[in-house]
């Protein structure tokens, strides 16, 4: 079974309610680099809505944050097939980057896999 590799407008988390919700009522936890908040709740329809956050806390230049944000979402885009197995639910999932360092993508990459795994065992 082949999966959809885009990331469409749909699939992004831009609506301030959910983003609101997210954070309040949802579950974190760490991976370096990031710091990860997902909240899941039963639907009929399933589906996934994704944030990527690159504070400029961290990094100053909008070039390195658009390049940690660019590697953030093509690994996800990657690897999302793996939230298929949740089931008919809703989730929201925000990926905030939270180190210093500029790191390759394999690393970040590597994080994105861990950071899915855990979600999905935890449902």
């Amino acid at each position: 079974m082949t999966t959809d590799r885009s990331l469409p407008r749909k699939e992004r988390l831009r609506s301030l309610g959910a983003v609101r919700r997210l954070f309040e009522s949802g579950e974190s936890g760490f991976i370096f680099p990031f710091r990860y908040v997902w909240f899941a709740e039963a639907d009929s329809e399933p589906s996934v809505e994704v944030l990527f956050t690159v504070p400029k806390k961290f990094h100053k230049r909008a070039n390195k944050r658009n390049l940690l944000r660019r590697r953030t979402k093509e690994a996800y885009r990657l690897q999302k097939g793996l939230l298929e197995a949740c089931g008919a639910v809703n989730l929201d999932v925000a990926l905030i980057y939270s180190s210093k360092e500029v790191l390759p993508y394999k690393t970040i990459a590597h994080a994105v896999h861990r950071i899915l795994e855990s979600i999905v065992e935890r449902m």
